[in-house]
């Protein structure tokens, strides 16, 4: 074979190459991802669900992990209001600020770029709706602690399903707004008293408590995992597909409590959860995955309980935040993305990129 002979197969070969490839990313693209933040969650706390758990733990079912980096813009130690203002925005903000940069000057949502794009959205929770994590996603507010403010935000908002508590930001409000009545305006069913167990025509509020939802000690039973699946359920009935966001928020309390049976309840809870998000996903195929933390609470460690190896107690060594990085685990298509270590800020940018519909 001649030369040239031989470089125009090396070219017609390459060329081919590159084609399988751009059209192996592209049908790489999921068609929906559901985020799912354990609050304050950090690698002890995954562990735990190893050695407390009497089923063995979801998060084994994850073959891509990477490591995310979670100072604020600020501090080197960031809040839930910058953390989840990385993960909602992609930038790098001060501790309390809600979906708005160091300016305090809004910054573009993925909730808001995506429904542009017809992407149905979601959140569920177990604190308030208008909690920080939450809030990020939907809200733009100099501060985290203006309640009233944000949950007048969610009613105008692209936001088609959510559920938690916060119950009292929506009634008998200092502005005397009824914002009950201004979702069922604006097309939401509401419910205030239960959890549906049926998928609505309407999009859906569900606020099921006056501010965070009770502990899991306090019988909320299968709650987060319900709801998951029921905003799942609504959110699927859109052929553009969807966003979802899942928060375990009280990992996180019981971090700041130093209560390790608090804690522990709380994160099998979430592993539940995400199992079953996980089977979805499995039977659905076009579904990503997505489980990480805006930061770990605590200082949480396990350790061995008097000198004895074989037993495994928790132990703290704060009652706030810490600077260490937190895992992302991700399964589903495009999930090779996630592997490495990177800002908090790129899980937004990758979601970003694989909601692009171009």
């Amino acid at each position: 074979m001649s030369k040239n002979r031989i470089q125009m197969v090396a070219v017609f070969t390459l060329a081919i190459f590159c084609t399988t490839l751009a059209f192996s990313q592209q049908e790489n693209k999921p068609k929906n991802i559901i985020l799912l933040v354990g609050d304050g969650m950090g690698l002890s706390q995954i562990s735990s669900s190893l050695y407390f758990n009497e089923k063995p733990s979801n998060f084994l079912r994850f073959n891509t992990v990477g490591l995310s980096m979670t100072s604020s813009s600020k501090e080197l130690i960031t809040d839930s209001a910058a953390g989840a203002t990385a993960f909602a925005s992609g930038i790098k903000t001060y501790n309390g600020a809600v979906g708005v940069n160091e300016a305090m000057e809004p910054a573009e949502t993925i909730v808001e770029h995506i429904s542009n794009k017809n992407i149905a959205t979601g959140l569920v929770v177990t604190s308030s709706v208008v909690h920080a994590t939450p809030a990020a996603f939907y809200s733009h507010q100099e501060s985290r602690r203006m309640y009233e403010e944000i949950a007048l935000d969610l009613v105008k908002s692209d936001i088609d399903f959510f559920a938690g508590g916060g119950l009292k930001y929506f009634k008998n409000r200092t502005d005397n707004l009824n914002l009950l009545q201004a979702l069922r305006d604006r097309g939401f069913e509401v419910e205030t008293n239960v959890l549906p167990k049926k998928i609505s025509e309407k999009k859906q509020a569900i606020i099921l408590a006056p501010d965070g939802m009770p502990k899991m000690s306090e019988n909320r039973g299968n709650f987060l995992t319900n709801a998951t699946m029921l905003a799942i359920g609504q959110l699927s009935k859109n052929k553009e597909g969807f966003f979802l966001l899942v928060e375990s928020s009280q990992i996180d309390w019981g971090g700041h409590a130093n209560d390790t049976e608090y804690l522990v309840n709380e994160l099998l809870d979430f592993d539940k959860t995400i199992g079953a998000v996980l089977d979805f996903a499995k039977t659905n195929g076009e579904t990503l995955v997505i489980v990480t933390a805006d930061h770990e609470t605590g200082g949480f460690s396990l350790s061995n309980e008097n000198g004895d190896y074989n037993k495994v107690i928790g132990t703290f060594t704060t009652k706030g935040h810490t600077a260490t990085m937190v895992p992302v685990f991700a399964q589903g298509p495009g999930e090779h993305l996630f592997g490495g270590i990177y800002q908090n800020t790129e899980i937004h940018s990758i979601i970003e990129k694989l909601f692009k519909r171009d």
